[in-house]
C-alpha cells in the first residue's frame, strides 16, 4: 500500500506523511521531478560511477547521465523506476540491501532528500553503503541542519482515508553526522550548507 500511495503522489495526488502522534505533513513528491536549489553542490562532487540510492523519479540520476557521469538509480517503487527510465536515466527496482550491480566498485553513493533515514538505522545503512563503494570511495549525504534533534520516527503514508503500513525513518543532524559516519566505517571530510540545505561528504 505504501508504494501505491507514493506512486500516486508522484503522479500528483495529494498525500501526507503521518507520525505516530497524529502530526501530518504534506508529501510534496512532485518537487523531486525538477532541479532543487542545492542539487548542484552534490552533483559536482560526483566524478565517477555513482549510485543514487532512493532515486525517486530520478532527477539526480538523469542529471548525472547528461553530464557523462555513469549513474544508476535504485528505488523500491516501480513507478519511480519507470519515471527515471522515461526521463532518460538508468534505474532498477531494488532496495539498497538487495544484491546490486557494481558492488564494491562505485565511486560515489548519493543519499539525497533525507534518504540517510532509509530503514531507520543510519549506521546500518552506511555500513551497507561502505560495502557498495570502492576503497577510497565517497558518500554524499544530505542531512538536517545543526540544532535539529537526530531521531528515529515511526511514520506512514496517508491519502485521505487510505493508509500504508508504519515504517521507521531516521533524521540525522549535521551535528551528529560524524558519529553516525563512524558507525558505518566512514570519516566526514566536509560538511556544508547550500541553498538552505545541509550536506556531508563521507570517505
Amino acid at each position: 500500500m505504501m508504494g501505491e500511495i507514493y506512486a500516486d503522489a508522484l503522479a500528483g495526488a495529494s498525500a501526507e506523511l503521518e507520525y505516530v502522534d497524529g502530526t501530518r505533513t504534506l508529501l510534496e513528491a512532485t518537487r523531486w521531478f525538477e532541479p532543487i536549489d542545492g542539487d548542484e553542490t552534490m552533483l559536482r562532487r560526483c566524478t565517477g560511477p555513482t549510485l543514487d540510492i532512493g532515486s525517486g523519479p530520478g532527477r539526480l540520476t538523469v542529471a548525472l547521465n547528461r553530464r557523462g557521469i555513469p549513474a544508476l538509480g535504485i528505488d523500491i517503487t516501480p513507478h519511480a523506476v519507470h519515471l527515471t527510465r522515461r526521463a532518460g536515466g538508468f534505474a532498477l527496482r531494488r532496495s539498497v540491501f538487495d544484491e546490486l550491480p557494481g558492488s564494491g566498485r562505485w565511486e560515489t553513493a548519493l543519499l539525497a532528500d533525507g534518504n540517510i533515514g532509509i530503514g531507520g538505522h543510519p549506521g546500518v545503512l552506511l555500513r551497507r553503503v561502505r560495502e557498495l563503494v570502492r576503497p577510497g570511495g565517497r558518500a554524499i549525504v544530505e542531512v538536517d541542519p545543526p540544532g535539529v534533534s537526530s531521531r528515529v520516527d515511526r511514520v506512514r503514508l496517508r491519502r485521505d482515508d487510505v493508509v500504508g503500513d508504519w515504517f521507521a525513518w531516521a533524521v540525522v543532524s549535521a551535528d551528529d553526522i560524524r558519529r553516525t559516519a563512524q558507525l558505518g566505517g566512514f570519516d566526514v571530510t566536509d560538511c556544508w550548507p547550500e541553498a538552505g540545505r545541509w550536506f556531508a561528504e563521507l570517505r
